[in-house]
């Protein structure tokens, strides 16, 4: 088998690694910062830059793990190559069953929210329109993979545009009027008296600051990977954690911490910033490539949902790894695609039931796969502490230490936000897991790789 060219430079790397990480995150969660903060300005800052060091420290315990495999790449390859194939299986299952599918069905309800704001509907029909989103991204990326492929470069420059906008802008006319400082003084009158602080703040960057794991995959493709590598993931998460801290403080600006916490959880944050600072007619524009950004995440999160179940049963396990790992003529995994599809619903269900007062509560499920995500890279960090012997002291203890405070600390704010939530969506996890578990029987399956000449 041919090895991958060695092609990218280390600031390419550092761009690469900025354009998948941010997206659609940061314009939903900095209300819900602000709002989880208490309604504190500085609180929320700190958050941000807690939040910040822990992708940091994450990134680097897996460029180690990344450089022992160069010829891997992918959380569950590495999982793999660090603590055993069940381990990686039951990752995999996680990534295929929750993670993939609950983040595609919140991002198509924020395209629906943010395209149902921008129409000025009398009614609100985000819920039709985040479904037309939904069938719309998994078909696209069933039956017509190539385009998709096309799309996700297309929105990748785009999706930059407005965070910068907003931030710079904002920034300046905040800092001019004042109301900047009167947004560190001032803090949200009307705040929640329960499931707020710090911790609880920085569990809410989670998703926000949420993949930067992909960015593994170019270690093959990196010039010189043993000295770009951790390089281009530090270089990329700190200008990413800079970017989203300017940006949280412009939106302070043109948007009072009441205002903030009032819309927190949806984009009209961000919308509203755009309005009142580039006026009627470039507000409107600054919210659709807000919305392209958002459109591009989703497409991105569709791309890795339906080739979920072909990528675990391409190994040769779980539950009848022949059907799944047939594609089509053009490659399109239907098979798996459509299993996806099917868990996407289940979670979109439990989404919608939110809104709806299905629970008594709101099962934040934008936040709580990527905490337990988090929570699975315990494995990796402890394996480097235990086993890489040859490593110097810092990477050795000091990196995976602080790498697994920081995800305890996710883990930690994530349940004091909402015990009783986060005790319902860890049922149900460990129940797809058990069916993970019991569907664990490893097979010989031939797989037919086409390569093109």
């Amino acid at each position: 088998m041919r090895e991958p060219t060695k092609k990218f430079g280390l600031f390419t790397a550092i761009a690469m690694v900025v354009g998948i990480v941010i997206g659609s995150g940061v314009f939903k969660s900095a209300g819900d910062v602000l709002a989880r903060a208490g309604g504190k300005l500085s609180t929320a800052v700190l958050a941000w830059v807690i939040g910040g060091a822990i992708i940091i420290f994450s990134t680097l315990a897996f460029s180690i793990v990344a450089l022992k495999s160069a010829k891997k790449s992918g959380i569950i390859d590495f999982v793999e190559g660090v603590v055993g194939e069940r381990a990686a299986y039951l990752v995999g299952w996680f990534i295929n069953f929750v993670y993939y599918p609950i983040l595609v069905g919140v991002l198509a309800w924020l395209a629906g929210s943010i395209t149902n704001t921008l129409l000025g509907f009398e009614q609100d029909f985000t819920w039709i329109l985040a479904l037309v989103y939904f069938i719309g991204s998994y078909g696209l990326n069933i039956f017509g993979p190539v385009l998709a492929g096309r799309w996700q470069v297309s929105a990748t420059g785009i999706k930059l545009i407005p965070l910068v906008l907003i931030a710079i802008v904002g920034l300046v006319v905040g800092i001019i009027n004042g109301t900047t400082v009167d947004a560190f003084r001032i803090p949200a009158q009307i705040i929640s008296s329960s499931g707020t602080g710090l911790a609880a703040a920085v569990a809410v960057t989670a998703f926000a600051y949420d993949g930067w794991i992909t960015a593994l995959a170019i270690t093959q493709e990196l010039k010189d990977p043993k000295r770009n590598l951790a390089k281009a993931l530090l270089g990329g998460a700190i200008l990413i954690v800079v970017c989203y801290i300017v940006f949280f403080i412009g939106l302070s600006g043109v948007i009072t911490n009441d205002e903030a916490v009032a819309i927190a959880g949806s984009l009209d944050t961000s919308v509203l910033a755009a309005s009142r600072l580039f006026g009627a007619f470039f507000g409107p524009v600054v919210s659709v490539l807000i919305l392209i950004s958002v459109l591009g995440t989703l497409n991105g999160l569709t791309l890795g949902a339906v080739r979920g179940m072909y990528q675990i049963s391409v190994k040769g396990v779980g539950p009848t790894p022949d059907v799944f790992t047939k594609l089509g003529k053009k490659d399109e995994p239907y098979a798996s695609g459509l299993l996806s599809f099917v868990f996407a619903i289940f979670w979109g269900i439990i989404w919608y039931g939110n809104f709806q007062g299905f629970f008594g509560g709101f099962m934040d499920t934008s936040i709580l796969p990527i905490v337990f995500l988090y929570a699975s890279f315990i494995l990796v960090y402890f394996n480097i502490f235990k086993n890489y012997t040859e490593l110097n002291a810092f990477k050795r203890y000091v990196v995976p230490l602080l790498a697994t405070v920081g995800a305890l600390y996710l883990i930690y704010g994530a349940f004091v936000s909402d015990p009783i939530m986060f005790i319902y969506f860890s049922v149900i996890v460990v129940v797809i897991l058990v069916v993970g578990v019991l569907t664990y029987q490893p097979r010989k399956v031939k797989v037919i790789v086409k390569n093109e000449a």
